[in-house]
């Protein structure tokens, strides 16, 4: 069977939640059977969407987005994303992204985030320390959860802890616990 297309999905939504989806704040499209496969320009519609979910669907591309001026948080977890590019039109608006259980080994788009405080990134390929410092330039990241990956799974968990927390001197959490310097 075909997937199902983001226009398909909002429509279902809007039946469901008795309200136009243009004028929504929050938006889940996770779970569509057959899954979303791709994003389009239809999310630019989404002009008042400030939470957006389109996790655990079989999205490759983050694309589509450069209208969604009033997002703060997208998850995008549990789908088929290699990389973040395409993330960068929210750059001045969004705070969270939670993208853990995907196949992303580069995460070189992070850094034009400026708004960004929460990063969820388990579950990824990311292996090396060049991609983790990354995670370092967005003034305002404080929040990652990071497990699962394999530069952390090589490592000893409190040594891994230790030299995050060394690289990202902003870091308040780490895999869901408190930093402590």
């Amino acid at each position: 069977s075909k997937p199902t297309t983001l226009k398909d999905a909002l429509a279902k939504w809007e039946d469901r939640n008795k309200q136009p989806a243009a004028t929504a704040t929050e938006i889940g499209l996770q779970f569509q059977y057959p899954p979303i496969e791709k994003m389009d320009p239809i999310l630019n519609s989404l002009t008042e969407c400030q939470k957006l979910s389109l996790s655990s669907n079989m999205i490759e591309k983050i694309t589509g987005i450069s209208g969604m001026k009033n997002l703060k948080v997208l998850s995008l977890a549990r789908n088929n994303l290699k990389t973040l590019n395409g993330i960068e039109p929210l750059a001045d608006t969004l705070e969270e992204l939670w993208v853990s259980y995907n196949n992303i080994e580069k995460t070189k788009p992070l850094e034009s985030m400026k708004a960004l405080r929460v990063f969820y990134i388990s579950f990824n390929m990311i292996k090396d320390w060049t991609e983790f410092m990354r995670m370092g330039v967005p003034p305002n990241l404080s929040e990652i959860t990071f497990v699962g990956n394999p530069l952390n799974e090589n490592m000893d968990q409190s040594a891994f802890t230790a030299e995050a927390v060394r690289r990202l001197p902003n870091m308040k959490k780490l895999d869901g616990e408190p930093v402590i310097r």
